[in-house]
């Protein structure tokens, strides 16, 4: 992937600089951005050398570099270019009413306003007596409504322009939709804001958009089309829940012109889960886009294999100062909650590029979970005198008067970060967090139930919201949101682990311990992890118990717990002794001892996710190894093994913990061994 050529090197850069121009006229300004910064963080390209081949998975497309590049591109189409030429005046007009907010009257230097207003309600797509539009497909689709409920716009034809035009008329208008329609929803979480409210402009934009897909395939020209009115037709269908028309246009989008970022994550938004991203992988062009796309998705599905690494490693070699490659490596730390890797990567960027806060409020979780006040304070105000009004800033901000316990003030700075944009995820899972810090459940519930509404894939929404059940004891509905978090994050032993307890309070012991089981399997840690083998299949296959892994004693403990509820007192002994060998560690006991209890772990599906490398230590004397000792020392004494007994009491009351019971067990112990004569 570093394999460039000098040539081909300075002709990306070319490419990545003519794109940002193109996405910046189309008031793009995310992605002009995001491709700016990518081009600059190229290698240069007197250091590539001019004999190396480039990689066949980024070729990229023959044509220019231009000569040079200026601030206003032209099109490679000649009908393109004279309508450009010719719209200059209002071109130049309509940016700068765009560039000001005032999106309506960007709209109407091209578009004419004799027309109808269309005035419409929360959940309709369509009137009756017109062809119904992909836009109003879906799931989401309510009954349609009667031509009178929903005027239609009086039939105007657009005047002669070209796609760059329309393109920023057409969407001055989204955006003056989605205006209206924050300004409609009026202050968070205030009796208006109900997330019901919809974009009015969207069946208009649909219609002439659909109009003009029409009108081009007519006149054989699609292979003409620059790709910018499908991306937009795609976003248009997402918001009206039509998503697999919407993913169909994307991907015909970025087949036009692969370097419309906005496009790609859009695309990336509508994934579900990472079959999904299998299924369109083979759809998508051969393209250096594309390989960033696939690093971006599988981020968003919190994927952490060394294929993701790998490949951020060999897309550093070509753009060594990225800002965004290195940020999504500290991502993946943080999701593999590697936190101490995290931080490094996140302050050596901020070290950089200081005033830069893209992504800052995930560095900021990494120092709340790692309760680093200090550092917290200071990114706190790095990011108040760089930016106060970013929503991001109000996360961090937030953040840090979240572990100060100041929750009422966290709150108040999330609300502000959702203020600056409501779809901001972190700051409605963060404020959710706060509300239930604060005993208000309604209002927890409410952030939660946002956040999954802007991305079903935010598993810490989903947890969130089977905590806050939980704490209302509505155990059946925490079921449900522990296992849509589960499935998210299978590798988990936190959400595993909240799915065994929810199915032990509502009475359910055989699925409590699988759940368990496969928190035990998600939590362990292997000094010499196999390389072709699961811990499970390693187990089943031998019989035998690895004893270089480390079983956490909170989640055995429970799973003996339950097989005694169930009868099985075998297993659960066999448990309690896995719980007494964590106290040591990894090796302190041998196998044909607890060659049952494991045998029972390999009874949990799934694979193992392995630990650091290093020793793993024991956990010491604890009240849970000690209850499993007290637990143990009963059971011996049920079956007559008076001296094991005994030996379990002795060491508890020498443990610290359980004294007083384990003195009154070895006083029946010694009664008893007396009476027998032993």
């Amino acid at each position: 992937m570093s394999n460039f050529t000098k040539e081909q090197a300075i002709n990306l850069r070319a490419q990545l600089l003519r794109a940002s121009v193109q996405c910046s006229e189309r008031c793009l300004y995310q992605s002009a951005k995001w491709i700016a910064e990518l081009a600059s963080s190229l290698k240069d390209p007197a250091d590539f050398d001019s004999h190396d081949d480039l990689d066949s998975d980024i070729a990229m497309p023959d044509g220019y570099p231009p000569d040079r590049i200026s601030i206003f591109s032209t099109s490679e189409d000649d009908e393109e270019s004279r309508l450009e030429a010719q719209e200059i005046g209002h071109y130049l007009l309509a940016k700068s009413f765009f560039d000001c907010r005032e999106y309506d009257r960007c709209a109407a230097v091209f578009i004419p306003l004799n027309h109808t207003p269309v005035n419409v309600s929360s959940a309709s797509p369509e009137p009756e007596n017109h062809t119904p539009t992909k836009a109003g497909k879906g799931k989401g689709k309510a009954p349609a409504q009667s031509p009178e409920a929903i005027p239609r716009p009086r039939t105007t034809s657009l005047p002669r322009m070209s796609q760059k035009s329309l393109f920023l008329a057409l969407y001055a208008k989204y955006m003056a939709g989605e205006k209206r329609k924050d300004e409609e929803s009026e202050m968070i979480m205030g009796p208006m804001d109900t997330g019901a409210t919809i974009n009015k402009e969207l069946i208009e934009i649909a219609r002439r958009l659909e109009d003009w897909f029409q009108e081009r395939a007519i006149q054989g020209k699609e292979a003409q089309d620059h790709g910018w009115l499908e991306y937009l037709y795609g976003v248009i269908l997402a918001k009206s829940s039509s998503i697999e028309d919407a993913k169909e246009y994307l991907i015909k989008s970025v087949h036009l012109n692969p370097f419309i970022w906005s496009a790609w994550t859009e695309l990336r938004d509508l994934l579900t889960n990472v079959e999904a991203l299998r299924t369109i992988t083979p759809k998508l062009p051969p393209h250096l886009f594309t390989i960033l796309f696939n690093l971006d998705a599988n981020q968003s599905l919190y994927q952490t294999s060394p294929d993701i690494h790998s490949s951020i490693t060999e897309l550093l070699k070509a753009f060594p100062t990225s800002h965004y490659l290195q940020t999504q490596r500290a991502l993946l730390h943080y999701h593999s909650k590697d936190y101490e890797e995290s931080e490094r990567i996140f302050s050596s960027i901020i070290h950089s590029s200081p005033h830069r806060l893209d992504s800052l409020d995930h560095y900021s979780n990494v120092l709340y979970v790692m309760s680093s006040r200090p550092k917290l304070a200071f990114l706190a105000q790095l990011a108040t005198q760089t930016d106060k009004f970013r929503p991001e800033t109000c996360c961090i901000v937030g953040n840090y008067y979240s572990l100060k316990s100041e929750h009422e003030k966290a709150v108040m700075y999330f609300r502000r970060a959702l203020t600056l944009d409501r779809q901001f995820l972190s700051a409605w899972t963060l404020m959710g967090h706060e509300y239930v810090e604060m005993k208000n459940t309604h209002a927890a519930i409410e952030s939660y139930r946002r956040a999954v509404d802007i991305n079903r894939k935010d598993y810490r929404a989903w947890y969130g919201l089977g905590q806050t059940y939980e704490v209302l004891e509505m155990h059946l509905y925490a079921l449900h949101y522990f296992q849509r978090a589960a499935a998210l994050r299978p590798y988990d032993k936190q959400m595993w682990q909240a799915l065994g307890a929810c199915y032990e309070k509502i009475e359910r012991p055989v699925q409590a311990i699988k759940a368990y089981k496969r928190a035990l399997v998600a939590g362990m840690a292997y000094i010499e992890p196999a390389a072709s083998s699961s811990f499970g299949s390693s187990i089943a296959s031998s019989g035998e118990f690895n004893t270089n892994v480390f079983l956490d004693p909170e989640l055995l403990f429970p799973i003996a717990l339950l097989h005694e509820k169930l009868n099985e007192f075998e297993e659960a002994a066999a448990f309690m002794e896995l719980v007494l060998a964590q106290e040591e560690g990894p090796g302190s006991v041998h196998p044909d001892e607890i060659s049952q209890g494991a045998s029972q772990v390999a009874e949990g599906d799934g694979d193992p996710v392995a630990g650091a490398d290093g020793d793993v230590g024991g956990t010491g004397v604890t009240v849970t190894t000690s209850r499993a000792r007290m637990w143990l020392a009963r059971w011996a004494f049920s079956k007559g093994e008076l001296k094991r007994a005994m030996e379990f009491a002795t060491e508890l009351c020498e443990d610290g913990f359980e004294v007083e019971e384990a003195k009154a067990l070895v006083r029946d112990l010694r009664a008893r061994m007396e009476s027998l004569g032993k």
